[in-house]
């Protein structure tokens, strides 16, 4: 085995660190937070928390769970992250299939319209005119139909598809299967990474999004989480002020707000894990050739 020379070890070394460090910096403010979240008042209002917490108290996660809108709020937030997610891969998908074949009528054409929908946007005015005019302010519709298809998205799919071999297709079609056969019980089954590459994007962009929401959405029943969190946010002191003394005892502003923040994060945090796997490869074997 040939010997690695001393420039590279350092190089590796120095690359090391540094990753570390960026990833140091990135946890930290995580750290805080949750740190915040469960220690007591006393040290919350002392400044004196840190990275760990200080008198473990759980009177902030209990209040954002049971005595605010948070359940209302994140079972908005589920429907529209599951609906959407589902909906914009199978969009995204039988989209991006027929645009990766270079026999496709029109093919240049749409592509043309993806690409051009990237660069420009219409304006928060006609998008606003445009779902008044379907019909969808205070739906939930309103805030998975603007993210239905991300370009971008569709683009990493049309390049796997690409890249797969025509053999697969060939012999298919020899026995009989349609195009939808194809695509269903040969493609996708082998596109795994690809395909949970672009969920993880889509779950992660509607569970974040909160553009839509604020501005098609006035019903306080369908607020999702991302809302809720700003409502909470700006409107801490009135929050504590309208509860019992003994909850105001046990609450501090900044504590309720850490809390809220960890709430609002966390369940979309615990799924990543089980789709890391699937992430890094699956932008590699989707990535855009040059």
């Amino acid at each position: 085995m040939k010997s690695r020379s001393m420039g590279s070890r350092w190089f590796d070394a120095l690359n090391v660190a540094f990753l570390a460090m960026v990833g140091i910096v990135c946890i930290l403010p995580f750290l805080h937070v949750l740190a915040k979240s469960l220690s007591d008042q006393a040290s919350v209002m002392a400044n004196k928390v840190s990275f760990y917490p200080i008198g473990m108290n759980l009177s902030a996660f209990e209040f954002v769970i049971t005595k605010s809108r948070y359940m209302e709020a994140l079972e908005v937030t589920l429907f529209v992250t599951i609906v959407g997610t589902i909906l914009s891969m199978a969009i995204t998908i039988m989209a991006a299939y027929p645009l990766s074949k270079p026999e496709f009528r029109g093919r240049k054409l749409i592509v043309l319209l993806y690409v051009f929908s990237m660069l420009f946007y219409g304006g928060i005015i006609p998008g606003y005119i445009l779902m008044k005019g379907l019909g969808l302010l205070d739906t939930v519709w309103a805030m998975i139909i603007p993210l239905l298809v991300v370009p971008f998205n569709l683009f990493v799919c049309k390049t796997f598809f690409e890249g797969l071999p025509e053999s697969i297709e060939e012999s298919a079609k020899m026995d009989g299967a349609s195009n939808l056969r194809i695509l269903v019980s040969i493609l996708l089954p082998i596109s795994l990474p690809v395909v949970a590459t672009l969920g993880i994007f889509y779950a992660v962009g509607y569970w974040n999004n909160y553009f839509h929401p604020l501005i098609y959405i006035n019903a306080v029943d369908l607020k999702p989480l991302q809302i809720y969190l700003y409502d909470t946010i700006s409107n801490t002191e009135d929050v504590l002020t309208q509860q019992p003394e003994d909850v105001r005892l046990r609450l501090s502003s900044e504590g309720l707000r850490a809390a809220t923040v960890i709430a609002t994060i966390l369940p979309i945090l615990l799924v990543y894990p089980f789709l890391q796997k699937y992430f890094v490869h699956g932008l590699t074997v989707g990535s855009v050739k040059g």
